[in-house]
């Protein structure tokens, strides 16, 4: 390790130049390695060559001027750099905050987008994506990524394979191309402590599969994306990944009438049985995750919502093998409320883990923005804490700042906030649950199902028959208030 001053570096082998340290208190073995390097370098080396090198080394440090970021709850509404909420080691109900909250920031949009859009260009001109080539800059633009982590103070991290590394002009160079990236993040992972909560492939953005992946009616397509997946997972396996995402957004039809149906979604389903046999062959413990999304970009996608993939996987019968991964914006999209997927998946108990953003319901979009609203996040949190937690899922930031949002302490902001709001929304949950003023009223509006015939439904233990003698002896049923407005009434005073 190396000083300058407050900073401090270490020799990087694959970038093979001086790095910014982001953990200078923790030892990370290199040491030796940047003494022995700098020593090498002291015999004909100028001083001023010399400090060029660190000039080079401070470069590298992508988000200079923002420290990592602390807990202080009293702070003022204009310190934005700064959590007044999320605090990682106070304990909810047994747990930690970050083991309850289990966040993870996502490759794609924070380090990948650019701000361009259907009506516009590029907005967001990243340091990180200035290189001479693209595999230079995905260097950068990884040690940009594992900078931020550190600096956020996140324990996960979630990619497509295409972010993490550029495709080739052959699936050959391709899978080498990942390989090489794959050991430097692996690198970096031992170094941080920071993890891989979930690798996803994409199966929708080469002009291949236009016609989708899995479901595409040339196998040799078909072909090409179980080999994507095939190197796709044993990345997850190299990186220790948790999970695992399939999103179909190429998995549906624009016209019906050029779609056979049946055969896709049969195709779908043995390309799904394929990855769970070549799982357990190579031995990836990880969870698979099916996210659903009801269009865009198809017009029509066969995961639509929570219901259509739980029916899917239990009619293939897959249902043993994945769980599911909810992005609230696709709900919305899909006519539902916020919480409505998150809830349905957790009854049935498909839950796996939250694609955190949220979108403006008065579009008809995808927006991926930052969640910051508190009833929404209450609601996940509440449903979370009821079926035990997420792990080993978690809340991804599926989400991006807006293309006017140029600067880069925006993208810390704009986690910083939405952490602090699921902060809130667990401590809401956790105030719900423990006084029990909702779920005593809930109880009580069933309560005919806890005695007598309801109670034999309850069992399913009654017919038909019994159910019409009840009715003959006990005449017109009396109907009970909905109370709906009471139950938004009390949802409010948590709020």
């Amino acid at each position: 390790m190396l000083s300058n001053g407050t900073k401090k570096y270490y020799f990087d082998k694959n970038l093979k130049r001086l790095v910014f340290c982001w953990l200078p208190e923790t030892p990370c073995g290199r040491c030796e390695d940047c003494v022995s390097y700098f020593r090498s370098r002291q015999s004909g080396t100028s001083r001023g060559k010399l400090l060029k090198v660190f000039d080079m080394a401070m470069e590298t440090e992508f988000f200079a001027g923002i420290p990592k970021i602390p807990y202080v709850p009293n702070a003022g509404a204009r310190n934005v750099l700064c959590f007044q909420h999320y605090n990682a080691e106070e304990v909810l109900l047994g747990r930690n905050m970050e083991d309850w909250l289990r966040f993870s920031v996502c490759y794609w949009h924070s380090f990948c987008g650019t701000g361009a859009d259907p009506f516009g260009f590029q907005t967001l001109h990243r340091p990180w994506n200035e290189g001479a080539t693209p595999m230079e800059c995905a260097k950068k633009r990884l040690h940009a990524a594992f900078e931020f982590f550190t600096k956020l103070g996140v324990k996960y991290y979630t990619f497509h394979d295409r972010d993490m590394s550029p495709e080739g002009s052959t699936l050959e160079e391709s899978n080498s191309n990942l390989d090489e990236m794959t050991d430097l993040a692996l690198q970096l992972q031992n170094r941080t402590g920071v993890k891989v909560l979930w690798v996803t492939c994409n199966l929708f953005a080469h002009s291949r599969y236009m016609n989708g992946a899995a479901t595409n009616p040339d196998c040799h397509v078909l072909a090409y994306a179980g080999a994507q997946v095939k190197k796709g997972l044993d990345v997850a396996k190299k990186l220790g990944a948790e999970n695992f995402v399939f999103w179909g957004g190429r998995e549906g039809f624009y016209s019906i009438h050029n779609t056979d149906v049946g055969a896709e979604l049969k195709h779908m389903a043995n390309f799904f049985k394929m990855a769970v046999k070549y799982k357990e062959k190579i031995g990836l413990k990880c969870q698979f995750l099916i996210e659903p999304k009801p269009k865009e970009p198809c017009k029509h996608q066969y995961d639509y919502d929570a219901m259509s993939v739980i029916g899917f996987l239990k009619h293939y019968e897959l249902d043993s093998h994945f769980k599911l991964n909810i992005e609230p914006n696709h709900t919305t999209l899909a006519g539902h409320s916020y919480e409505h997927d998150v809830i349905m998946a957790s009854v049935f108990g498909m839950l796996g883990s939250v694609d955190s953003n949220t979108g403006s319901p008065d579009l008809g979009w995808d927006t991926d923005q930052f969640p910051m609203d508190i009833r929404n996040t209450t609601m996940i949190m509440k449903t979370v804490i009821e079926q035990g937690g997420l792990q080993p899922g978690g809340l991804n930031f599926d989400a991006k700042v807006r293309r006017e949002s140029t600067d880069l302490e925006d993208l810390f902001i704009a986690h910083i906030g939405a952490m602090d709001a699921f902060a809130r929304g667990l401590r809401n949950a956790v105030r719900i649950i423990e006084e029990g003023v909702i779920t005593s009223m809930v109880k009580e509006r069933y309560m005919s199902f806890s005695h007598g015939i309801g109670q034999k439904v309850e069992d399913g233990s009654t017919s038909l028959e019994e159910l019409e003698d009840f009715v003959k002896q006990n005449g017109e049923p009396k109907v009970t208030s909905g109370k709906q407005e009471k139950y938004e009434t009390v949802l409010n005073h948590y709020l």
